[in-house]
């Protein structure tokens, strides 16, 4: 924490001029120091929720498990599981529709 800065930055904003020694400072010290406390804590809540998560996700199939690290070989494409290539096929079938249907309703309308 830098005094000077934090009482140049008051002045800046309010026009109130602060002495370097005055107890405010002791106040942003306790402030600093209470977030830290309460950041420490949230990060620690963050990362068990975030283990027992993929935790939950491996357990499911949803993630490789952790001795097992993904690694893709460069220059090569992914390989896609069978589900995602009938995600794959759905999703192309449903857009060839969706333009037959576009190209469609184009020419109903041309003709009128």
């Amino acid at each position: 924490m830098d005094r000077h800065k934090l009482r140049s930055h008051v002045f800046d904003k309010t026009g109130i001029k602060v002495d370097v020694d005055d107890p405010i400072f002791a106040l942003v010290a306790l402030n600093e120091a209470v977030l830290a406390e309460t950041v420490e804590r949230q990060l620690a809540l963050l990362d068990a929720a975030t283990q027992a998560l993929a935790a939950q996700a491996r357990a499911t199939g949803g993630l490789p498990a952790m001795s097992q690290p993904v690694q893709e070989t460069p220059g090569r494409a992914p390989v896609f599981t069978p589900r995602e290539w009938r995600l794959l096929g759905a999703a192309a079938i449903v857009s060839v529709a969706c333009a037959l249907l576009v190209l469609g309703g184009a020419a109903l309308l041309y003709k009128l």
